[in-house]
């Protein structure tokens, strides 16, 4: 087992790659075994004309396109939930029994017990899921975020028997954080072009200004400028969902916007807010992974 493992823990089929791809690609190159929790098959996913005859269902397609994104990245192993995708907030397929949203509602106990077996069987040191609103709101992303981070404070504890795995303790978790200045940039773009930020996508049901007004304090920023390129292909791996329009953007503007991720330190709690991290594994103990934490979460 590699002495640098990395967990993290999204909702569908693409959120790796999109809001990750350059991060895992740096981990991975450098020896990391990047381990990925995706609780959905992204069923739900609007999907282009052309496209819909090559599989039996658009479940079979996203997870295709998943696998090949996970060979792209080198992800040592992708947990698959397969839970329902449920669709935007507010919309009726929320309602779907077998959706996550929906799942999360009802038994959360057992959706966190998920991610805790994930975390005590591959023991990572650090572990990443979305920020408190899920990015851009979507109730799967709301759900995973919270179920990993209860899943976080219960994957030490003895006295936590719903799993039957022995007790394990990460060392770190992160909301994973987005791209400041290239959400202002569009932001900046989108008005100028006369376009509603409080209706973007496909279905007009993303409000951009509430992802803009929902971006945490960065604690942690990770230099992936030589990393582009594999994020490009990764993203270029989930087609249906819009993947590989990065190369509309010249390199050059994407080095400047996107040369870095950020990420907000959950745990340990920062002293105050400001970068004061540049690699997710600082002050991380190899070889002694098990640290206590406070149970009061």
């Amino acid at each position: 087992m590699s002495r640098r493992r990395l967990l993290i823990s999204y909702a569908h089929p693409d959120d790796e790659s999109f809001g990750n791809g350059g991060l895992i690609a740096k981990y991975v190159a450098q020896g990391t075994d990047v381990y990925l929790i995706c609780a959905t098959d992204g069923d739900r996913g609007t999907i282009p004309d052309e496209m819909k005859d090559q599989y039996d269902s658009i479940r079979a397609l996203r997870l295709a396109e998943l696998d090949c994104a996970a060979r792209q990245l080198g992800l040592k192993r992708v947990f698959t939930f397969g839970y329902r995708d449920s669709g935007m907030m507010g919309s009726e397929t929320t309602q779907d029994p077998e959706c996550l949203w929906h799942r999360w509602q009802t038994e959360p106990d057992v959706v966190t017990q998920r991610v805790v077996d994930v975390m005590r069987e591959i023991r990572p040191q650090v572990v990443v899921t979305f920020n408190r609103y899920g990015g851009y709101g979507h109730p799967d992303h709301i759900a995973i975020q919270q179920a990993t981070e209860r899943a976080f404070y219960h994957a030490g504890d003895p006295d936590y028997t719903k799993s039957t795995l022995p007790p394990y303790q990460p060392q770190k978790l992160y909301y994973s954080g987005l791209p400041t200045t290239a959400l202002r940039f569009l932001l900046w773009t989108l008005r100028l072009r006369g376009q509603d930020p409080r209706k973007m996508g496909v279905n007009k049901d993303i409000d951009f200004m509430a992802v803009v007004e929902n971006i945490e304090p960065v604690h942690a920023r990770v230099n992936i400028r030589r990393y582009l390129r594999d994020w490009d292909a990764a993203s270029a791996c989930h087609r249906s969902q819009g993947g590989g329009t990065a190369g509309r953007f010249p390199m050059w503007l994407r080095q400047i916007l996107l040369a870095h991720q950020g990420f907000t330190r959950v745990y340990p709690m920062p002293q105050r807010d400001g970068v004061d991290e540049y690699d997710l594994f600082a002050g991380v103990h190899e070889d002694q992974p098990e640290v206590e934490i406070a149970r009061s979460r």
